[in-house]
């Protein structure tokens, strides 16, 4: 049974084990030693760890989240193991110094939240939830929030230029662009004829209603320009990030009319 399964009180486990310092040794001297880490600690320091918190009057599901925490946060991201010293003491006792800071920074976090007013809270339930793709769902997480991001800025983006073209008269100017471009490029379809287009619209010619969907098409590219330039360093960088956009939804392929 692997020593996270083993979550009752008492057993052969109670009281901290002694590490061996040479194998503490051995793990700081290794350029990744992170497995090996996970593997010692696990084994030797979680029941430790979970009876601890379960002494300290935590529930079980929580004493279980508190040991994953410290184990990722402290033990790995601040690589505990690389700061051990075997002149300052046993390493259980260096290990639970860590455990109990631990435990007085989550309970600070807890109480700073509970301090801080209703107000000033940013909210955190989502009413309306981005849709991601059919696609996304061999996605890493990584990749999934990135194009939520990219998702959001293009929303963004997409209102404003609506909102421009409606207060500047374009009405059609938008309809035109929306059916041409915008549709058959978030809906993955294929975009309708110019003739379409005019007779949709009433437009007097297909040169005119070309002319149209490039105007908008400009004022989408400039305005989406402009926000990811809020984003990045350099003006080279928001280019990069602009094509990339574009290519996502393939909204840059179309638009010629």
């Amino acid at each position: 049974m692997r020593p996270r399964d083993q979550t009752d009180l008492g057993g052969t486990m109670r009281t901290f084990l002694t590490t061996r310092w040479s194998l503490i040794a051995s793990i700081q001297q290794e350029e990744n030693p992170d497995r090996a880490l996970v593997g010692l600690l696990l084994q030797r320091y979680w029941k430790p760890v979970y009876c601890y918190l379960r002494r300290k009057g935590y529930e079980n599901e929580q004493a279980k989240d508190l040991t994953q925490g410290f184990f990722h946060e402290v033990v790995l991201n601040r690589r505990l193991i690389e700061r051990a010293d075997p002149s300052k003491g046993r390493f259980r006792a260096f290990l639970l110094h860590a455990l109990k800071q631990y435990l007085v920074d989550e309970r600070r976090k807890e109480a700073a939240l509970r301090q801080v007013p209703k107000e000033k809270l940013v909210p955190l339930e989502i009413s309306d939830p981005p849709v991601l793709p059919q696609t996304t769902s061999n996605w890493r997480p990584e990749d999934c929030f990135i194009y939520a991001w990219k998702a959001a800025i293009l929303d963004e983006t997409l209102a404003e230029v609506q909102s421009d073209c409606l207060d500047h008269g374009l009405e059609i100017h938008w309809n035109a662009f929306e059916a041409r471009i915008l549709r058959p490029a978030l809906e993955n379809n294929p975009p309708p004829s110019l003739t379409e287009i005019c007779e949709q619209y009433s437009i007097a010619s297909e040169v005119k209603a070309s002319n149209m969907v490039i105007t908008v098409k400009r004022r989408f590219q400039a305005a989406l320009r402009k926000h990811l330039r809020s984003t990045v360093a350099s003006d080279e960088e928001a280019e990069e990030e602009l094509l990339d956009m574009l290519k996502t939804w393939d909204l840059g392929a179309q638009g010629k009319g």
